[in-house]
């Protein structure tokens, strides 16, 4: 049963906190609540925010249709009637504002703030966290392959292992924008723009009587567009031998054959020895694809021995994120309307330090250096704080190591979080998809090498201001030493 909009993608928790709110009356006070995550993924040295795009549509969406409001009805809960009618004329009015798709983004930095009435604000956390850290998770994992993989061509191949059909579409999309080249899924490539790529399966050379058989037909049908699979029966004896005589034969027709695709066995091996087969029979320019469980790690490794591959297949260890398989990302109120209508800030304490959330609605600058162009900091503080606008000197303050503090003179303020909607209207203009592509290597390039090394990178530091450091520090001994 298909279900009529997007509004209950939530948990029923943030249903039952809205009732609450309003049976409290104080469903329309406003709330400020920000997104992020506390960890990097994979060991990595940095992480690449993904999912606005979707994040945008599902707010412009945001209505309760009447059949939700009838299966709200039945919950075990027995709303009040008149709180279902509160919520037919529900709309999104609040704020919101977000990194850009394709920045490099770290721990604890706010990637979305959410600025509203408490009714929607709490409404739409399960969603934002959903779409943001699937697809920031997925575009992590493209963007750590590609620093492996250079100017080598990537393919996604993940959608038959996907975990569903959204999870391939939105998956797909986030690694082209994090740097791979093209992706076999049709529907994603017909959706976002996507290059398309495909070759054949093993079942083309098995449905005919022999592999030379195979070939010819598939170079007949598709004469443009050869890339041969040659690992049906054994590799080197005869699926390679196979593909250079079609190829010899496709160069005296004026035609040529693209690659041959290596998709199991010692790809090291095998693809040395193919190129040596290739280049011997005069076919240099005849390219080689692997495929096969790839990912940074096997990719790394095959270069490392040498391997002759020009092109990467990957699939399930990418759009499943298999060594990770969650971001962790989090949603949490940091300030809070009181009796007189400013903001107050609100802090969460937990018995493990590093779940302590920083108080207060807060600015984001990308500190550069101007005579490096490279990133200096990434630096918090409250919209008041006027230094950083006039490029006076700050003093940087490390929320985990506070003793760890330093002044900066020199610098260039980048600010990070842009607004999307202000009062429910829509007011940034979504990027193309290769707008994001040429922003997010842009972002690489703000970046020392240290900090985006796939083995033990340099730990690029969040701070913040003194006065943040103050207000944090004077709330934990409110609510400690009460």
């Amino acid at each position: 049963m298909q279900s009529s909009g997007v509004v209950l993608h939530t948990d029923k928790y943030q249903i039952n906190m809205m009732y609450a709110h309003w049976i409290n009356g104080t469903h329309n006070r406003k709330a400020v609540f920000e997104a992020f995550f506390r960890k990097l993924p994979f060991g990595n040295g940095y992480a690449v925010y993904a999912g606005l795009e979707r994040i945008v549509a599902y707010i412009q969406n945001l209505r309760f249709e009447e059949s939700d409001l009838v299966y709200l009805s039945e919950q075990e809960e027995n709303y009040d009637p008149a709180f279902l009618e509160e919520l037919r004329q529900f709309r999104f009015t609040g704020s919101l504002y977000s990194v850009k798709e394709g920045t490099l983004v770290f721990p604890n930095e706010p990637l979305i703030r959410v600025e509203g009435r408490m009714l929607e604000a709490q409404l739409v956390e399960t969603a934002l966290l959903n779409y943001m850290n699937y697809q920031t998770l997925i575009a992590t994992k493209a963007s750590r392959i590609k620093q492996i993989a250079g100017n080598d061509v990537l393919m996604e191949f993940g959608t038959r292992r996907a975990q569903e059909a959204d999870a391939a579409l939105w998956g797909t999309r986030a690694a082209y924008l994090a740097g791979f080249d093209a992706t076999s899924n049709m529907l994603a490539g017909k959706m976002f723009g996507i290059p398309t790529k495909g070759t054949h399966a093993h079942s083309w050379v098995q449905s005919h009587d022999s592999e030379e058989l195979a070939f010819e037909r598939f170079a007949e049908a598709l004469p443009g567009q050869v890339t041969l699979l040659v690992d049906t029966y054994d590799t080197l004896k005869s699926g390679v031998p196979h593909a250079i005589e079609l190829g010899k034969k496709l160069q005296q027709q004026g035609k040529k054959l693209a690659a041959v695709r290596l998709d199991s066995g010692d790809l090291a091996y095998l693809s040395i020895k193919t190129r040596e087969m290739l280049d011997k029979a005069g076919l240099e320019d005849v390219q080689i694809v692997a495929s096969n469980d790839l990912d940074e790690h096997t990719i790394l490794n095959l270069k490392v021995q040498g391997a002759r591959i020009d092109s990467w297949g990957v699939g399930t260890q990418l759009i499943t994120a298999a060594d990770q398989p969650t971001l962790g990302g989090v949603y949490k109120l940091v300030a809070r309307e009181g009796e007189d209508g400013s903001y107050l800030p609100t802090i969460k304490i937990s018995g493990n330090p590093e779940k302590v959330t920083t108080p207060g609605i807060k600015e984001m600058y990308r500190l550069i250096d101007p005579a490096t162009g490279k990133a200096v900091a990434d630096y918090l503080c409250y919209p008041e704080e006027q230094q950083v606008l006039k490029n006076e000197p700050i003093e940087l303050i490390n929320p985990s190591h506070p003793y760890l503090n330093k002044k900066v003179t020199n610098y260039r303020a980048e600010p990070l979080l842009t607004p999307v909607f202000v009062e429910g209207e829509l007011v940034y203009e979504l990027p193309t998809l290769e707008e994001i592509r040429a922003y997010h290597r842009e972002q690489l390039g703000l970046f020392w090498p240290e900090y985006l090394r796939m083995l033990n990178p340099e730990h690029y530091r969040l701070h913040i201001s003194e006065l943040m450091w103050t207000t944090k520090t004077q709330l934990m001994k409110a609510y400690l030493y009460k």
